[in-house]
């Protein structure tokens, strides 16, 4: 067996509830003074109101920035990174879904090393130290809350800053912070979920490992599972939380073993066009495993079954078409879209958006199968109508 490396964050608090709470110790990690980075209808529907005054009762001076933007911005890092030293914070937390849990993970990094924020881009080029960090999920999708991985645009590109520096501290996983999301954003977070799971296993990184792929098929199972309860009922609190306990376990796995071309193609549909980070990549999952077959059918066909059960009656050379089809038509049944065309991308965007993705090495370097530029257009014609 061939050696790897495994990070995670320092301490996981699970439950209904947790976040309504504070943790022990949790105040006396983050300090007298805490800048909160959170998402803005979070706060404004107070749904985190109670661990804010959990750390007032603990003391601590709490200061907050709301101004997060999908598809988050450099600036964002900048303006909260003032409030920060203006504070002389002594730590951060980031509650929101990925785009809040991003900024404050940088946020947390430019502020405790005074290193600037554009010359973090890239992997593992960041010193240190960061502030102490806690990150609280509202949706259930992203990961970042068990990543090293931020993700800012710049200018107009997608930039990646990628460091253990980042991963947190804390993790708190609070089921009641993801109840009533939206029938479309739950959906989109969901399968993009998924995404982090099956490109962690099938993931060509030398640092492909069995931790990686064990917590990507549990992940898989829970999220499998859930995904069209929670679309369906989103105050169904037990399918949310296996919602959010499987996006964790994704996060996890792609963190150590990382995503490949599904994510490098999906983020110049986000950059350019705006659209959410979820919705690209479901539209490019199908398109991108279909490309990668011939080079991961037995790697689709031992998960099949772990996604939907029922393809364990599949005989397995069979399985990864048949896996493909259903991702495909889930995808479709949960409302999302299913082609570049319905995100109104004028097709003579598609040259353009392939030589963005191919910009995107970090990423490619991942996929089981290589990805040339001409392949690129290949399958965003494929995902065009």
């Amino acid at each position: 067996m061939r050696s790897f490396t495994f990070h995670a964050p320092s301490a996981v608090y699970f439950g209904q509830g947790v976040a309504s709470a504070l943790p022990d110790g949790v105040a006396a990690l983050l300090g007298p003074r805490i800048l909160i980075v959170i998402d803005a209808t979070i706060h404004s529907l107070g749904l985190a109101d109670p661990f804010i005054a959990s750390l007032h009762a603990a003391g601590s001076a709490v200061s907050l920035f709301d101004g997060v933007s999908p598809e988050p911005p450099d600036s964002n890092v900048e303006i909260a990174v003032g409030m920060a030293r203006d504070m002389s914070a002594t730590g951060v937390v980031g509650i929101g879904g990925g785009s809040a849990m991003d900024v404050a993970k940088v946020v947390a990094l430019v502020a405790g090393s005074r290193q600037p924020l554009d010359q973090l881009y890239g992997v593992n080029v960041a010193t240190g130290p960061r502030l102490p960090l806690a990150l609280a999920p509202t949706t259930a999708g992203t990961g970042s809350e068990a990543t090293p991985v931020a993700i800012l645009v710049a200018g107009n590109a997608k930039k990646g800053v990628v460091s253990h520096h980042l991963l947190p501290d804390v993790a708190i996983l609070d089921p009641e912070l993801t109840v009533g999301l939206p029938p479309a954003v739950t959906a989109a977070t969901g399968v993009d979920a998924m995404v982090h799971a099956i490109e962690a296993y099938t993931s060509a990184s030398p640092n492909r490992n069995p931790v990686s792929q064990g917590l990507a098929q549990q992940a898989l199972r829970l999220l499998g599972a859930n995904i069209r309860r929670v679309v369906d009922d989103g105050y169904d609190r037990d399918a949310r939380g296996a919602m959010l306990l499987g996006s964790f376990l994704a996060g996890q796995a792609f963190a150590n073993s990382p995503v490949a071309a599904v994510h490098a193609l999906a983020y110049p549909i986000g950059s350019r066009f705006h659209v959410a980070h979820g919705i690209s990549t479901a539209l490019m999952l199908p398109h991108v495993m279909r490309f990668n077959l011939p080079n991961a059918a037995s790697d689709y066909a031992s998960i099949a079954a772990d996604i939907f059960p029922d393809l364990a009656e599949t005989p397995l050379h069979e399985r990864a078409d048949a896996m493909i089809r259903a991702v495909a038509e889930l995808i479709s049944a949960i409302g999302l879209p299913t082609s570049l065309q319905a995100l109104a991308i004028p097709e003579q965007s598609l040259p353009d958006m392939a030589a963005e993705a191919m910009q995107q090495t970090r990423l490619l370097i991942n996929n089981p199968r290589p990805v040339t530029p001409e392949q690129a257009l290949r399958i965003y014609q494929g995902a065009y109508r």
